[in-house]
């Protein structure tokens, strides 16, 4: 039957648009930012590493369960673990933002707290898409495929204002700072995101 796996594709599509926000944070510049600057972003990069490496993941599993002709319960198991672990990684990123304090530029602290309140909205939205995945029908097959057309119809969404939030953040001298920082460049899985 393949009931699920083309909704399943259009979900994997979404995630990977997800998956872009976390890598917008490696840029390419070779201009100098300040000290204070480059820790700040230094601090945050490192911190946000890890949380891509888990980002991937969750897309990779997602992407892994849409090549196979998978049984609605096991996309369900799938893509709730990994809405699971994108709502724990893009906390993970806000916390980090928030503790890496205003970065040293022209309104940087309100740049800082929208971030922040961005990725735990963004957070809150994938704790939110995962229960909506433990919530549906998997006896059904055509239920469960128009509610995972649902989620990625809010993947979609979700996806275009997390690289708002993060755009605004590395505007100017913090995308320049962040991207002199090897633990950004390395969260960066395309090749020409790191050289200027």
């Amino acid at each position: 039957m393949e009931g699920t796996n083309p909704v399943n594709k259009k979900l994997a599509a979404a995630l990977s648009g997800g998956a872009v926000l976390v890598l917008a944070l490696s840029g390419c510049s070779s201009d100098d930012s300040s000290d204070k600057l480059n820790s700040w972003a230094k601090q945050v990069c490192d911190a946000v590493q890890p949380q891509a490496v888990k980002i991937e993941a969750a897309n990779t599993a997602i992407q892994k369960q849409t090549s196979d002709n998978s049984t609605p319960a096991d996309v369900q198991k799938t893509d709730s673990k990994a809405f699971q672990d994108m709502s724990d990684a893009y906390k993970a990123i806000g916390a980090a933002v928030d503790k890496a304090g205003a970065p040293d530029v022209d309104d940087g602290e309100k740049k800082q707290k929208d971030a922040v309140t961005e990725l735990n909205t963004i957070s809150s939205s994938y704790a939110g898409l995962k229960k909506q995945v433990d919530d549906l029908d998997t006896k059904d097959q055509a239920k469960f495929a128009d509610g995972l057309k649902g989620i990625a119809t809010e993947l979609d969404k979700l996806s275009q204002s997390g690289n708002d939030a993060l755009k605004k953040l590395e505007e100017g001298d913090v995308g320049k700072a962040m991207a002199k920082q090897e633990s950004c460049k390395s969260a960066s899985t395309s090749p020409s995101a790191s050289k200027a």
